[in-house]
């Protein structure tokens, strides 16, 4: 019975001195936490001061998305002997400097994906890697500061593909305007004097016209986090129909080192794609812009991301 009572007391002490040496480490590891936390804020602090200095400020982040699959002999799907990929990349890229009387924003967007199907079984089936996503925008924007929030301004901005169809069609907007800065990561920009000239081979539906040009970008990084986000209008004064707007979304989040994951999504209205398309590529001799389904033009890129 002693014995009994002599271990039991050893296991008792032996688990107090545990759960005290549990706690002591606990609360150890809970002010070494508060003591990191305490430097980061010092250092973003101290970042967010360098971030305020004028001068130039460059950088880009991007998504790396691929899959590759292959089967043979898989009876139950209709292509049992196939071989499948996609692959695709994002740059988003900037260089912007920002003075007491003028700033000049200059940005950078690439999209381009290529997927392939190949069908073993069928010798007229295309086996390489095909176009999927093509997008291709720069800009530049000046302007000069007439308050902390409000500047006038100019801007120039191109679109295009550069795959298979460089500058068919192109998009070149150029105009006078305002531009409002009511936080440091958000500028908007409305220049009612734009005119928009669009650039096409041969007999097509594509028309130049005059009208107003409305931009909205907010880019933003939290730590490991890169997010970007940017929509541009063209509002035509001559008729809907030669109106256009394209919503970009860049996210990406950092995991180890410069490597993470990635996410790009974009959203799209041009009916004077819409009708391009069913002519030449549907064949539709009596498609007309009041005929066509102007369907909402949609992209996405899942995969790696890479902050430069």
């Amino acid at each position: 019975m002693k014995r009994l009572l002599l271990i039991l007391a050893l296991a008792g002490s032996t688990f107090n001195s545990f759960a005290q040496t549990e706690d002591e480490l606990k609360a150890a590891k809970a002010s070494k936490n508060d003591s990191i936390a305490a430097i980061q804020g010092r250092v973003d602090a101290i970042q967010a001061q360098i971030d305020a200095l004028p001068g130039w400020k460059v950088g880009a982040f991007g998504t790396i998305g691929g899959s590759f699959s292959g089967f043979n002999n898989w009876y139950a799907q209709e292509t049992p002997n196939n071989s499948a990929g996609t692959i695709g990349f994002t740059v988003n890229g900037f260089a912007n400097r920002d003075e007491p009387k003028y700033f000049w924003r200059n940005a950078l967007t690439l999209n381009l994906n290529w997927v392939k199907f190949d069908d073993k079984d069928d010798p007229n089936d295309q086996n390489g890697f095909r176009q999927a996503t093509d997008v291709f925008n720069i800009s530049t924007l000046y302007g000069w500061k007439l308050s902390e929030k409000f500047a006038i301004s100019g801007l120039a901005e191109y679109r295009t593909t550069i795959l298979s169809n460089f500058n068919d069609p192109g998009y070149l907007d150029l105009g006078v305007g305002a531009t409002w800065t009511p936080v440091k990561d958000l500028f908007v920009v409305i220049h009612p004097l734009n005119y928009n000239f669009v650039f096409s081979s041969g007999d097509s539906v594509f028309e130049s016209s005059f009208g107003a040009k409305i931009v909205a970008d907010y880019s933003k990084e939290l730590g490991p986090i890169n997010f970007k986000t940017n929509l541009s209008l063209f509002a035509s004064y001559e008729s809907s129909d030669l109106s256009n707007w394209t919503w970009t979304n860049s996210f990406s989040y950092t995991l180890w080192k410069k490597i993470g994951i990635g996410f790009d999504f974009g959203l799209r209205d041009n009916k004077q794609e819409a009708l391009n398309y069913a002519l030449t590529t549907l064949g539709d001799p009596n498609a007309t812009f009041d005929n066509i389904d102007n369907n909402l033009q949609t992209y996405y890129t899942l995969g790696l991301s890479y902050k430069f």
